[in-house]
């Protein structure tokens, strides 16, 4: 939240007006030409960066000019320091209205990067240190620029090396290297060397591309010119960084010029193909010495990025890559929420990049607070080969997290320290007889199998987890990605797969950690994807008729399932007809008719098992009309399902019933018992009401010609708009 004052200025910034913008633009330039810049102009300045943040308004092309005009103006025409203040706000202006330079204009500032970067003096600066990134005490003769580890430097200046004062011209070295990837990707983008369409067509002599790069920059172009200064500038950095240096401070400032230096080469090498053979060895050789060092998980992120981008090109082997990012990072640094951003945010700039280059790689999806970047990174995983192990994947990401979590205070509490009550986990999790069950959940790699045998196991360990914030965040995450994940599959599986997951999800139902609203969510997301997946493809049914009937058959599913043990009943009842697969016989209909019929017997002989409560009237209800159905196709049931409710009937004039509680249901239940009742004294009426033909489902009446329909619609029509 901003404060008062701060509101203030940001809407006075955005209710200027066009004209008093012009006057404070003229103003400043005004103040520009000055020989000193004094508090004034420093405050205009920054009203400037809050006026361009706020609204990008009005034509700065005349601003532009004049802060040019001041960078071409040499040290002893200008006023003191003037550079120093007028490249960064030059660098604001152009990242709000990056159209307001000309061609020139841009030759022009490419030339003094150059000159800035490359060419600032190697000599400390005298007098009092500008402070900034360099501190030190102060020196009365100048004396040559150090490295951070206190050596003379023996090459030119950049952002890494230190001193005791320094010039206007190394402080526009900084400030240039600053802006340089803003300033590529912003003017140079647009005018590569080499076309990425025709980078297949770059041929194999790489010697005379090198050599003709390397020779005699000063003969480029500016715009070439500049790519190659800069490609030298962080080939410079990279050297820098491998010295040891003597503060904290330093050694962060190294690694942040890091990420800086290989996001610049990334960007020269997308420009200029031929930069990709003379930058790949500095960046193998930077991945081989930082990689072994978690510390450097920031740095490694760009030099990923870097492979992916160009790997392909120089035939190098990225897997050492894929293995650090993929699989060390998520399951050693899944703490750390900035890099958790910095990882979500690399996968989702490249998802189509990964989805082709990256197909056998798990990614052990950790879930923290970024639950939308998740679910657009999820699809690109779901493929024909990883769907039934990542569906056992989600559905363990409680698991996952809570066993994370004991990894963490694993490493925190000493083995030999007493556990309190709420850490008895953290035993098991040390416990070489359960060590394997842990192991497969932290896997890092797909292949390994869909899931283990003793899962149950697994999760009697960790039910203590079940009320862990990081556990409990986690599983309610886990129906919102199983909706996307349900959403992909159905766009690429074929029936074999589908069969396949429909089993999954009867055997998983059983098999979740026990956090009840968790519980009761998954076989929400089951309910609704199983009759999605039997609508798209009834045959399923027919295929996987065995594992639904043992499912719909076990009594203690109504009381345990009851969601999913509906849809279950419902498929059963809908699809297991001739109409939908021409297999369906009638011995099948008859097995699963008595499966079914053996449950609502037992459920309504009796009242409920201790610890549970009444069927809900739906189970009742759903079962009841599977029945009908059932017994439509098949006359010779329909006795049977007639005696049972002419029974129901007779039962609930006595009064109230232990199998069901409430009076308004037991109503609604003998209501739907009768209505079935009277349908099934007429066979060939009950199938047409209970199974009707698609065309009744989906009447297209007023499209056929055959009927009056049309003609009535259309004469309707022609009356309505009559004038």
């Amino acid at each position: 939240m901003y404060s008062h004052a701060s509101e203030s200025l940001i809407k006075q910034a955005r209710e200027i007006q066009e004209s008093e913008l012009q006057k404070f633009y003229s103003r400043l330039m005004k103040m520009l030409q000055g020989k000193e810049l004094g508090h004034d102009t420093v405050d205009s300045l920054q009203r400037l960066h809050l006026i361009l943040s706020a609204v990008s308004k009005g034509d700065l092309s005349s601003l532009c000019t004049q802060l040019l005009r001041n960078l071409e103006s040499r040290p002893s025409e200008g006023p003191t320091h003037s550079l120093m203040h007028t490249l960064p706000v030059l660098n604001n202006v152009l990242t709000h209205s990056p159209e307001c330079l000309s061609e020139d204009q841009m030759t022009l500032v490419s030339k003094k990067l150059v000159d800035w970067l490359r060419y600032a003096s190697v000599m400390q600066g005298v007098g009092t240190s500008s402070g900034g990134f360099f501190t030190g005490p102060r020196s009365r003769q100048p004396v040559p620029i150090a490295e951070l580890d206190g050596s003379v430097s023996g090459d030119f200046f950049t952002v890494l090396c230190v001193g005791q004062g320094f010039t206007e011209d190394q402080w526009m070295n900084v400030y240039s290297f600053s802006m340089l990837r803003h300033w590529l990707l912003t003017y140079h983008s647009s005018c590569s060397t080499v076309d990425a369409d025709d980078r297949s067509e770059v041929d194999g002599s790489v010697v005379s591309m090198v050599s003709a790069t390397s020779s005699s920059s000063r003969l480029l172009p500016p715009k070439e010119r500049l790519r190659e200064k800069a490609f030298q500038y962080c080939q410079r950095l990279i050297e820098q960084s491998d010295r040891k240096a003597h503060k904290k401070t330093d050694t962060e400032l190294q690694k942040a010029c890091l990420v800086e230096a290989v996001c610049i080469l990334d960007c020269v090498c997308a420009e200029d193909a031929s930069l990709v053979y003379r930058t790949f060895p500095c960046i193998k050789a930077l991945f081989g010495r930082l990689s072994s060092e978690l510390s450097n998980a920031r740095v490694l992120l760009p030099i990923a990025q870097f492979y992916l981008n160009h790997g392909e090109m120089a035939a190098v082997d990225c897997e050492n890559v894929w293995k650090v990012v993929f699989g060390r990072f998520p399951t050693e640094l899944f703490n750390d929420p900035f890099l958790a951003h910095e990882l979500l945010r690399f996968l989702r700039l490249n998802v189509e990049s990964i989805e082709l280059r990256i197909v056998d790689v798990l990614f052990i999806p950790y879930i923290p607070a970024m639950v939308d970047d998740f679910v657009d990174l999820l699809p690109s995983m779901v493929t024909t080969g990883t769907a039934v192990e990542l569906l056992h994947t989600l559905l363990d990401l409680p698991c996952l997290s809570a066993t994370l979590v004991l990894q963490h205070r694993s490493t925190c509490l000493p083995i030999s320290e007493p556990v309190g009550r709420s850490f008895v986990s953290l035993d098991a999790f040390r416990n070489p007889s359960f060590r394997g069950l842990f192991l497969f959940v932290l896997r890092t790699e797909a292949g390994s199998g869909d899931t283990i045998d003793r899962l149950s196991t697994l999760h009697e360990l960790l039910v203590e987890a079940a009320d862990w914030p990081r556990v409990t965040q986690c599983a309610r995450t886990v129906p919102v990605l199983l909706h996307v994940f349900f959403n992909t599959i159905v766009t690429i599986a074929d029936e074999k797969l589908l069969a396949h997951l429909i089993l999954v999800m009867l055997e998983r139902s059983s098999l979740l950690l026990n956090i009840p609203a968790y519980i009761k969510e998954i076989h929400r997301v089951f309910s609704c994807h199983l009759l999605r997946l039997c609508k798209l493809h009834p045959s399923l049914v027919v295929n996987q008729s065995h594992e639904l009937l043992e499912f719909a058959g076990s009594t203690a599913n109504v009381y345990s399932k009851e969601e999913l043990y509906t849809h279950v009943v419902w498929v059963l009842g809908e699809y297991l007809s001739v109409s939908c697969d021409s297999r369906c016989s009638v011995s099948l209909i008859t097995s699963c008719f008595e499966a079914l019929e053996a449950v609502l017997f037992e459920i309504t002989s009796s009242a409920p098992p201790t610890g549970t409560v009444c069927p809900a009237p739906k189970v009742i209800n759903t079962l009841m009309s599977a029945l009908a159905k059932l017994a439509s196709r098949s006359h010779d049931l329909i006795p049977r399902v007639s005696l049972f409710l002419s029974k129901l009937r007779t039962v609930t004039r006595s009064g109230s019933v232990a199998w069901c509680s409430d009076e308004e249901d037991l109503v609604a239940i003998v209501t739907r018992g009768e209505e079935l009742w009277s349908l099934l004294k007429a066979p060939g009426v009950a199938q047409s009401v209970l199974t009707p033909p698609p065309h009744v489902i989906a009447p297209q009446w007023h499209r056929d010609t055959n009927v009056a329909l049309p003609l009535q619609l259309r004469a309707l029509t022609s009356l309505t708009h009559s004038q």
